[in-house]
């Protein structure tokens, strides 16, 4: 870009994952110049997908929920269909197993049929968790009436929820003690079985990194209900089928993406941003900057230390943050593995906690649903277990220690193939550096750690006018769904309450 063109923008997006890409493509439904700045060669932050010899691997996010259903509260979904776009999904039931030391657990999508698998281990610990569960489901029947395409982040949400959305805002109220609760305080009060309290920890590990105690009750409510009353499905194409999904949204509604762009820095003048500067010296003006960057890299890495409050700062980058991970992308030979699913959790070990770096490893295997992702007669698995950053580096060791930290997976994988060593076509392992330069991300996190009742995270504002953030460093979740809604509520507050009434009048919600 250059003279006039680079000055022809609403709005800047720094980073293509998926809130930077929801938010951009959101503005430009609504009319906006924008422009998404992506340093990678590829698409979709977290969310990329790649492909190595013929096997189609996804990069982070494994667990999908609503993408082939129209009535689905996924504001992704939502979001698609604002966007006037589509991505096609294979719904399957059980959503996946456990394999705890004392024996193997499915997880079905199907209420009964998931108290019923408890009720064969603890039949007391079966009915708590319909308890459990009665409580999160009326959060989430209560939350469906006010769509996430219809929220933002300022004042202005009050006058929409009280003229659009009042039935469903009074229907909330009785609710609204739970909103802020942690799911360990709704456990505490009707379950006192030990083995449904750790399957129930167990699940908030995987939607938030904490368990039960630190993971807030709608994240937990919202992942019973889409798997109870929607659906759950995998994409297509793997998880870059979405992104590709959301940059023909952007670009249909006239928003640009350039790749191998690199932002250097953003320009902030007497307190307010004006536009961003490139690796390559280009500088491209817009009166709105949005950073798809993690908080940490934003405010030290993008910006210079007299642009923010120092007090402001200090506290900001002090927020603690999700260890990072090893990741596993294995392709391997299918034969014989005709009864394969898709989706494990393995725990190693009842003595240590489910937290412990290594004891409970992930498992997708994607390609039991899509087989286009591997080549015939193969399957691609993804595994990855929490890793701390602190201690890696690249030297004469990181080979070495890659694989001997890269074993918890394979046994974690032995535990669902027990011959999987001998079937392994392609071997690639990621550490949490290979995740800090790869996603450009602060230590290799996936976001905040910040339990329930001990913060707020800080939405989509900050203390420069015309700067704005997204993505996990703005909304409680590891996941797609908070991700995309973290694009929604910036993108919401940039505009008009007229626009977004507009909008959902078109989509009668």
């Amino acid at each position: 870009m250059q003279g006039s063109e680079a000055q022809d923008f609403d709005v800047i997006v720094i980073g293509s994952g998926i809130g930077g890409l929801t938010a951009a493509a959101l503005l430009a439904r609504y009319g906006k110049r924008v422009l998404v700045c992506e340093s990678h060669n590829l698409p979709g932050g977290a969310a990329q997908s790649f492909t190595y010899q013929g096997f189609h691997f996804d990069a982070g996010p494994s667990f999908y929920a609503g993408l082939s259903d129209p009535n689905s509260l996924n504001p992704l979904r939502q979001v698609l269909d604002v966007l006037e776009e589509r991505v096609e999904a294979i719904a399957y039931d059980p959503l996946g197993h456990y394999h705890f030391p004392e024996g193997t657990f499915p997880a079905y999508c199907n209420p009964e049929r998931y108290r019923a698998a408890v009720a064969h281990i603890t039949p007391q610990g079966a009915q708590e968790l319909a308890q459990f569960e009665r409580r999160l489901l009326a959060l989430y029947e209560a939350l469906r009436g006010i769509p996430a395409i219809a929220l933002r982040a300022d004042w202005q949400i009050g006058p929409i929820l009280a003229t659009r959305y009042l039935p469903a805002l009074i229907k909330l109220l009785p609710q609204l003690g739970m909103i802020q609760s942690s799911v360990g305080k709704i456990m505490d009060q009707t379950v006192r079985d030990p083995w449904v309290q750790r399957l129930i920890d167990l699940e908030c590990f995987l939607l938030s990194g904490l368990k039960a105690a630190g993971t807030i009750a709608p994240e937990v409510a919202f992942m019973l209900g889409e798997r109870s009353r929607s659906v759950i499905d995998y994409p297509v194409g793997g998880s870059g089928a979405i992104v590709q999904a959301l940059i023909r949204g952007l670009e249909r509604w006239g928003g640009k993406l350039r790749l191998k762009t690199h932002v250097e820095q953003i320009l902030v003048e007497n307190g307010k941003a004006v536009g961003v500067q490139l690796r390559n010296g280009e500088s491209v003006k817009a009166p709105v900057v949005i950073s798809n960057a993690t908080l940490w890299d934003t405010y030290t890495k993008l910006l210079k230390l007299e642009d923010l409050p120092t007090a402001y700062c200090e506290e900001a980058i002090a927020t603690p943050a999700v260890e990072s991970f090893m990741h596993l992308h294995l392709g391997i030979r299918a034969n014989g593995l005709e009864a394969l699913t898709g989706h494990h959790v393995v725990v190693h070990s009842s003595e240590q906690d489910i937290t412990v770096p290594g004891n409970t490893c992930m498992i997708s295997i994607p390609s039991v649903w899509d087989a286009d992702l591997a080549p015939a007669g193969h399957h691609v698995v993804h595994a990855y277990t929490l890793e701390p950053f602190t201690g890696w580096q690249r030297d004469e060791n990181y080979e070495e220690r890659k694989k001997e930290k890269a074993q918890t997976l394979f046994r974690a994988l032995e535990r669902v193939i027990p011959d999987l060593r001998d079937r392994i076509v392609v071997e690639l392992i990621g550490t949490p550096l290979t995740h800090a330069h790869y996603l450009r991300r602060y230590q290799g996190t996936y976001g905040p750690a910040i339990a329930a009742g001990q913060g707020m995270f800080p939405g989509p504002q900050t203390p420069i006018a015309g700067l704005y953030r997204v993505g996990d460093s703005t909304s409680p979740g590891i996941g797609v769904p908070a991700v995309a809604a973290s694009g929604i509520l910036c993108a919401n507050t940039l505009v008009s309450p007229y626009q977004v009434k507009t909008l959902l009048d078109q989509l009668r919600l």
